[in-house]
């Protein structure tokens, strides 16, 4: 398939351009700053800013699919804001641009840890991240709004962290997966196994899902 990757060089949109590339796909990666990507067999390189839609809508014109792992980076000060204005402009765009299918990295805050308490509503949720989340929310409620897309949001588990590619992992809904008492956790390696799967055989269209061990 030929796949527009936004955040390509992110914590998951890195793991997400090496799983694409392995198994084989053409993947044209957004980047203000196209010099942070190494030239490889598989990837185009398209200059464009993710705050703008019209040049989201010209970077992504004739792929199959839109993977966005967007995130302005968690030290970011205005991310609430920053992360919604680039959320609105990757969806714009990717109708602009006539491509029906899109993928959303969002985070694990939105899931559901008791009926009707989403995770990041709760006391204990880090205060560092609560902005971000609270971000990814809302693109999760402005995406459900999308009619026109064939759409899927996925939310990691309540643990992203480094690790090995084992392919073996549970998928579930908008409930948050756990081990026992304790948050479950995810390698971001299969994280973008989960979503490279979806792209090639979609099961979660117009859905969100999430993914843990």
């Amino acid at each position: 398939m030929k796949i527009a990757l936004i955040g390509g060089t992110g914590f998951v949109g890195s793991a997400v351009l090496e799983e694409l590339l392995q198994r084989g796909h053409q993947v044209t990666a957004l980047a203000r700053d196209p010099a942070k990507y190494t030239a490889r067999d598989g990837l185009t390189v398209a200059k464009a800013d993710v705050l703008d839609a019209a040049q989201v809508a010209d970077a992504v014109r004739g792929a199959d699919a839109v993977v966005s792992a967007y995130n302005p980076g968690w030290q970011e000060p205005k991310i609430h804001d920053i992360f919604l204005q680039g959320t609105r402009a990757v969806f714009d765009g990717v109708k602009r641009g006539g491509v029906k299918r899109l993928l959303v990295v969002g985070g694990a805050g939105s899931l559901f840890v008791a009926p009707g308490v989403q995770g990041v509503d709760t006391p204990e949720f880090p205060e560092q991240w609560k902005q971000g989340a609270l971000a990814a929310r809302e693109a999760l409620n402005l995406i459900r709004l999308e009619t026109s897309l064939d759409w899927t949001f996925l939310s990691p588990a309540a643990i992203l962290e480094p690790g090995p590619r084992t392919g073996k992992f549970r998928l579930g809904g908008d409930q948050m997966l756990m081990n026992g008492d304790h948050p479950a956790k995810i390698s971001v390696t299969d994280l973008a196994v989960a979503i490279v799967d979806e792209m090639e055989k979609p099961q979660h269209v117009q859905k969100r899902f999430t993914a843990a061990y």
